[in-house]
Order: C-alpha cells, then structure tokens, then sequence
C-alpha cells in the first residue's frame, strides 16, 4: 500500500545526489549560511514542482493505457538510467532569477532548475507507474529532501564524503532495474 512512496523516495534520493539542484543546495548555503529557509525553499519549491510532475504523470496514464504506454515508461525509466550517469553542472544564472529573501530565492531557483531535470521526469514516470499522485510526490519530496538537507548543513563537505560516481551508477542501476521490471511485467514474464 506504501510501495510508491518508499520506492518514489528511495529513487529520487539516490538519484538526487550529485544532481545540478543538490550541488544549488550547497551554493546556497555557501553563499547565505542560513539552512532553515534554504530547506524551507527546498521544500516548497519540491512539493509544487513534483506535484505538478506526479499530475501529469498520473494524467498521461490515464489518457495512455496498455501494452504500448507500459513499454514507454519501461523505456523512459531504462533512458532514465543512461541519463543518471551524466554528471550536473549547477546552473549558475539560478541565483539571478530572484532577489527575495533566502527562501523566495531558494524555491524560485530549486523550483526553475527542477523543470525537466530526471528527477522531476522520475517523478512523472513513478506516478504514471503507481497511479498515485499524493503518494508519489510524498515520496519523490521526502527523497529530495534526503538528499538535499544534509547538503545544505554540510555544504562542500557532503561532496567529499559521498563517491559521487558510484551514486550515479547505483542510481542509473535502479533507473534500469524498474524499467527492465515494468518491461518483463509488460510481457508477462514477471
């Protein structure tokens, strides 16, 4: 009953990490030093972007059904999965788009740079997956939120610590892994 939002927040927070919005995460709290309305913004900026993602996602499903649309999200979790292997860069206009406060920066700048990034596309891909809109953005939120908070409170440190270039091929080999699933599910072989 809970596997969209365990699976949801297991597969952002993996992929999250190294991401363009995770290394925003730590310019900004370079830059202001001020982590509540940092992971305040974050979290604001991720609830609507992610939302906005699930609907759509939950939306496609509905209007797409059977073998064909199943084989499409079987195929974009395993494009997913090449995708996660390619290092981010941050987005260095990000933090000229606003000039509010800490908080109105950090969700205008996370919920920018979120648009089209893979874990928005994950998230879309999940609720079309689940068909569960609450559930998955739950999910994806709290796995960004995983990802993210202690690379707002530990700043470059986060990167030192984590082998970035592992986290990529064990989030491209989770990416990979679904999609073969929802695909040998589409053919009856699971």
């Amino acid at each position: 009953m809970l596997e969209p939002l365990y699976i949801s927040a297991g597969v952002v927070a993996i992929a999250e990490i190294g991401d363009k919005t995770q290394l925003l995460a730590i310019v900004l709290a370079a830059k202001f030093r001020k982590p509540v309305p940092i992971i305040l913004g974050i979290l604001a900026a991720t609830i609507l972007n992610h939302a906005a993602a699930a609907s759509l996602g939950f939306l496609i499903a509905r209007w797409l059904t059977g073998q064909v649309f199943q084989i499409v999200v079987g195929v974009g979790f395993i494009a997913m999965a090449a995708w996660a292997l390619i290092p981010d860069k941050e987005d260095e206009g990000a933090l000229d788009r606003s000039r509010g406060g800490v908080f109105l920066t950090t969700l205008v700048a996370f919920f920018f740079v979120e648009i089209g990034d893979k874990t928005q596309i994950a998230t879309s891909l999940l609720a079309a997956r689940f068909h569960d809109i609450a559930l998955v953005t739950a999910g994806t939120t709290l796995g960004m939120m995983a990802a993210n908070v202690p690379a707002v409170l530990l700043g470059e440190a986060a990167t030192r610590i984590v082998p970035l270039h592992y986290v990529r091929m064990a989030a491209a080999g989770i990416f990979a892994l679904i999609g073969a699933w929802v695909l040998l599910a589409t053919f009856h072989f699971v």
